[in-house]
Order: structure tokens, then C-alpha cells, then sequence
């Protein structure tokens, strides 16, 4: 990132996946802040890391820059990677800080948010004096960028897939135009910059043979979806099921990773798409409890106030179901089957998932209730790696799992 020039960054939620004091350490090799205004280091009262805004001069103005961070990390992030920090509303730190950039001299205000849309489109709503929101962490693309209450918003993705520029008119003290251009980072249209493909050369010789080594062939590509269901994680799902000879299998609706196959699957591509080395989690819950964690998927993706917004849709492996998110929360769930059969309430049904998951991510509290809880010796990477070799070449599975909006 210092190569590719960077002046500033929103701190989001996956930046503490490894710990705070590994985050740290990259603000310490950052020649740009790494901030966020509504990420509290307990320690000292104060934004982690530091001032969370800045004024830079482009144009012959003085564009103010506040970052603001995700305010549920807490249910994304192991407790230990975040012990001491606390995630607070962006919305009342931007109540104090825009004003606060206009007194310093700020010409145009831009918040660069790792909020989502939905919170940055409530943002617009609720303050006043912001210019530009700069999104993430929903991972849309907001072409053009749109307009509320004065503020433009515009996303521009995720993965580095897409450059966006913007390009303000400002008239009279305000921004009365914002000009765009999308720019599709293609692998095969995009030229390299070579210096910087020999910084990253450098930086993945000591892991190389580890990174390329082929784990198995995808016989066709196998995409991660967000809010859908996921063909990738099915397959991860029914390797767990297979592995520890569970009931069903289930795993947080997460973005990131790239889409491996056709073709060879590299321990790179599966760490793009599983970095952590969370441990496999057994356990027993009832049809009840099952149905609360499928009931708290939909009302993750969209609960009654934006701002709890959490997490995508839980994914389930032998678990067929149906929801309606036009429906009340807590109503959503239409109808659920295990293996063919209704899901019974009072039955009992063995679970394979992962520590995050047992330990109540994404407001899964009834995964923190389960019985006869085991937790294996061995990663999720490490049983997926075995599972897609004895599966090679890998098929994806067939679609199921259908959610009306």
C-alpha cells in the first residue's frame, strides 16, 4: 500500500482478524494513518492509533478526511483480537468531527467509512456538512455515485477489483457535481507495474512453494457468494459433515476470498478464501435452536435499525430452508428440513461449525448453547485441504437454500 501511494484508511473490521498488536505493527510500517474515529482503545479513551482525520490539498482545496470504522466488529472478530478496544456509533463521532474539520479549514468533507451502505446512507441522513462518503464493507458497487440528504455515496466494490476516480466541481463553497470513472482491474487487461510486481515478488519468495502447491482441481469454478447461498461454502459444509459424521454443517455468511476454478486449486486460493485458522467445532442442538440461528441470519441481513446490520447468510450443508425478509422479524423462517425431513423442534440434530462460530459470531447465541461441544484438534483449512483432494477433480453443488426479499 505505501507503494501504490495511499494518503489515508478507514480501519475496518477484518483489520483486527489477527490481533490488535499485529494491526499496530502494520500502522508502525504504514506511511499513511490507519484510522478510525469510532474504534475506542480502552487504554487511552481515545480513537486506536490516533487522530482519525486529516486535511490534505488537492486542487487548490483543503479536503478534510475522516475515517470511520465498522461499529459491530465486536460480533465479526474473536474477542482475544480485539480485547481492549470497544466499536462505537459513526454516526455521533461524525456529529463531532465534521464541524470540527469545517473550524480547521476544510474546503470539502470526506468520510471514508467501513460502515456499509445502508449505515452511510443513514449518515447522510443524520449529519450535516459531509460532502463525500467514500464506502466499504458492504462490497456493492455504486455506479454512479447516488445522492442523499446532499452527500454523494459511492462504493466501489471489494478485492481491489475496480479504481474508481471522482472528480468534485465546487461552487460557492459546496460541491455541486461529482464526475466519475470506473476502472475494472482485469488480470489480463490491466498491465502490471513492475515495480511493484517485483515488491511482491520479493515479498512471496519465502512462501513460494507453499503458496502455489495444488491442493486439488476445481472441474468448474466454485464462487463464495455473501448474501446468497454460497456454492463454496456448501462444499466446505458437506466435507465437515463427512469428516466428523454430522447431522448438518454450519458457517458464517462472510465476502471475502476469490472464486478458485476451473482448474487447479492453490493453498493461496484457499487462504484467500479461509485466512483463519479457526478450529472445527461439534456439538448437539435442537430444531429449535437451529431455526434462532437461521431466524438471526435474516435478521442480520436486514434487522429493524441499519446500524445492526451483521454478518451475511449463514450458510448450512444438508439444512434445506426457506425466509422472506419482507416478513417481521423473528417470522422469517418459512420452512426448514434436514436430510429430506421437517426439522423437529424437540429433536436433536449434530452440528459441525467453527470456534467463531461457537462462540456466538454474528449473534449466533444459540451456537453458544450447544451440548456435548467438542472442539477437534485441527483447522477448518486444514479439513477443507483434505476434503478437496479426495474430491478432485471438485464439482460444486447443486443450489438450495432460497431467500425471498
Amino acid at each position: 500500500m505505501n507503494a501504490v501511494g495511499y494518503d489515508f484508511m478507514a480501519l475496518g473490521n477484518h483489520d483486527f482478524d489477527y490481533g490488535r498488536a499485529r494491526t499496530e505493527a502494520l500502522q508502525s510500517m504504514a506511511d499513511f494513518p490507519m484510522r478510525a474515529a469510532n474504534v475506542i482503545d480502552a487504554r487511552t479513551g481515545t480513537p486506536f492509533g490516533g487522530r482519525p482525520t486529516a486535511i490534505v490539498e488537492r486542487g487548490g482545496l483543503r479536503i478534510g478526511l475522516l475515517a470511520l470504522g465498522y461499529q459491530n466488529t465486536e460480533w465479526t472478530a474473536s474477542k482475544k483480537d480485539i480485547e481492549g478496544l470497544s466499536f462505537t456509533s459513526g454516526i455521533d463521532a461524525a456529529r463531532r468531527l465534521v464541524p470540527e474539520l469545517r473550524r480547521q479549514g476544510a474546503d470539502v468533507v470526506v468520510v471514508v467509512s467501513h460502515q456499509g451502505t445502508p449505515v452511510d446512507r443513514l449518515l447522510a441522513q443524520e449529519v450535516a456538512g459531509i460532502d463525500v462518503i467514500l464506502g466499504g464493507h458492504s462490497h456493492n458497487l455504486i455506479s454512479p455515485p447516488e445522492q442523499v440528504n446532499g452527500t454523494w455515496i459511492t462504493e466501489a466494490w471489494s478485492h481491489g477489483a475496480v479504481v474508481e476516480g471522482l472528480t468534485l466541481t465546487v461552487e460557492g463553497g459546496r460541491v455541486t457535481d461529482v464526475g466519475h470513472a470506473v476502472h475494472p482491474l482485469w488480470a489480463d487487461r490491466t498491465a502490471e507495474d513492475l515495480e511493484t510486481a517485483a515488491l511482491l515478488a520479493e515479498l512471496r519468495a519465502p512462501h513460494l512453494r507453499m503458496l502455489e502447491e495444488v491442493v486439488a482441481v476445481a472441474a468448474a469454478p466454485l464462487p463464495r457468494a455473501y448474501k446468497a447461498d454460497s456454492p463454496f461454502d456448501r462444499l466446505v459444509g458437506d466435507i465437515l459433515r463427512a469428516r466428523f459424521d454430522t447431522d448438518i454443517a454450519l458457517l458464517p455468511g462472510v465476502g471475502y476470498g476469490l472464486t478458485p476454478g476451473p482448474g487447479p486449486i492453490t493453498r493461496q486460493a484457499l487462504r484467500s478464501l479461509l485466512p483463519h485458522p479457526a478450529k472445527v467445532v461439534t456439538m448437539t442442538l435442537t430444531g429449535a435452536e437451529i431455526r434462532s440461528v437461521l431466524e438471526q441470519s435474516l435478521t442480520n441481513l436486514k434487522p429493524d435499525d441499519p446500524m445492526e446490520i451483521v454478518g451475511g447468510r449463514v450458510q448450512a450443508a444438508e439444512l434445506d430452508w426457506r425466509g422472506d425478509l419482507s416478513r417481521p422479524v423473528g417470522q422469517r423462517v418459512l420452512w426448514a428440513r434436514v436430510a429430506d425431513r421437517p426439522l423437529d423442534p424437540r429433536g436433536e440434530y449434530s452440528v459441525a461449525t467453527n470456534v467463531g462460530m461457537a462462540a456466538g459470531l454474528h449473534r449466533y447465541a444459540a451456537l453458544t448453547k450447544g451440548r456435548n461441544v467438542r472442539r477437534h484438534d485441527i483447522t477448518l483449512p486444514e479439513v477443507v485441504a483434505q476434503g478437496l483432494a479426495e474430491r478432485s477433480p471438485v464439482q460444486p453443488p447443486p443450489p438450495r437454500t432460497v431467500v425471498r426479499r
